[in-house]
């Protein structure tokens, strides 16, 4: 899609930075503090009515297991090339292995995994059918999980994993689904690190003293307390987060509107949506959003670069069905197709 011209003669002038900072990707290291969610996806045609009970019966067809929740920025981090540590809980049960073998196939080091016996791990399975000619659509979604909080030993073993991982990472991601593993303790272990990204649904004044949060628009006005509509209202919101969080950055994440970049010192920027068009699911899209403004910073870019690269790596995941990441290669090969395209 076309976007602004202003915005694309910036974009096109740092290109090449750009494009140096995603090589550099893979030399980042990051250590990522989060609710461990497995994804699973069944999906079946329909046969028949049951005769039990007014419901579809579906032939199954397959099962597809993809992290999910912090899990997904887990992936997202290593999919794009970086050096990854998750510190977080699984419970003591099919579902906990089957996350971890996912994340040792793909590098992770999961030496931060620790068993709860007490709490399932976290899972969300979609059901889906289809008819033999027509779309597959979600019929049901069961959940798994445990409104407890961890024993205060699990939450003292996870801070103190995290305390003698701060020297040997870049950055620190605190992705928290709200699911009990970021506890106080935690997040105290976690905010030793200079650079500390906060992808919170709730409570963002907890992590106060963070680098840089990345609410979305009902996140933050749940924060703030009154609706986020229009600019005016969106750089109000800003400000009134840094001063909540005591944040250096607050990048408020829009949807088809785009992001808002916003600093202490009251610099605002705005960044258009780089895909309107192709949009198929935003599932797990924030997390594609702090991964790759992660990587940005950590590569040594400003907040304004690496939220052009956030932006641009959820532009790609949004194009596919359910809990996607993207690479190197496919986020160079869509700038280069956002600047061939005629601008506005």
């Amino acid at each position: 899609m076309a976007i602004e011209s202003h915005f694309a003669d910036r974009l096109r002038e740092g290109a090449r930075r750009s494009l140096e900072l995603i090589d550099r990707f893979s030399t980042a290291r990051v250590l990522v503090i989060g609710d461990l969610t497995l994804d699973e996806f069944l999906t079946g045609q329909v046969e028949r009515i049951s005769r039990e009970a007014p419901v579809l019966i579906l032939r199954h067809e397959s099962t597809r297991q993809v992290p999910g929740g912090g899990a997904n920025a887990v992936y997202n981090l290593a999919k794009m090339g970086a050096n990854v540590k998750v510190a977080g809980l699984v419970g003591q049960d099919e579902q906990g292995k089957a996350l971890c073998r996912i994340f040792e196939e793909a590098g992770i080091d999961t030496g931060g995994i620790f068993i709860d016996g007490d709490r399932p791990t976290v899972t969300k399975t979609r059901i889906s059918g289809h008819a033999r000619q027509s779309v597959t659509q979600q019929v049901v979604r069961v959940d798994r999980k445990s409104d407890e909080l961890p024993r205060l030993d699990l939450q003292q073993q996870l801070a103190d994993y995290i305390r003698a991982q701060l020297p040997t990472v870049d950055a620190v991601v605190c992705s928290d689904y709200g699911d009990g593993v970021l506890t106080p303790l935690v997040i105290e272990a976690a905010l030793g690190h200079g650079l500390t990204v906060v992808d919170a649904q709730t409570d963002l004044h907890r992590y106060a003293g963070a680098t840089i949060f990345t609410p979305n628009v009902p996140e933050a006005e749940q924060a703030v307390g009154y609706s986020i509509t229009t600019p005016p209202s969106v750089t109000q919101a800003s400000r009134d987060l840094l001063t909540l969080t005591q944040a250096q950055q607050m990048l408020i994440t829009r949807g088809d509107e785009g992001m808002t970049l916003c600093d202490r010192a009251g610099m605002e920027h705005h960044i258009p949506p780089f895909n309107r068009t192709d949009v198929f699911d935003v599932t797990g899209a924030g997390d594609t959003v702090v991964s790759a403004l992660t990587l940005g910073l950590c590569a040594g870019g400003s907040y304004w670069e690496a939220a052009v690269l956030g932006n641009l790596a959820a532009s790609i995941v949004v194009r596919q069905f359910g809990t996607a990441t993207t690479t190197q290669g496919e986020m160079k090969e869509a700038l280069a197709l956002l600047l061939s395209e005629e601008t506005v």
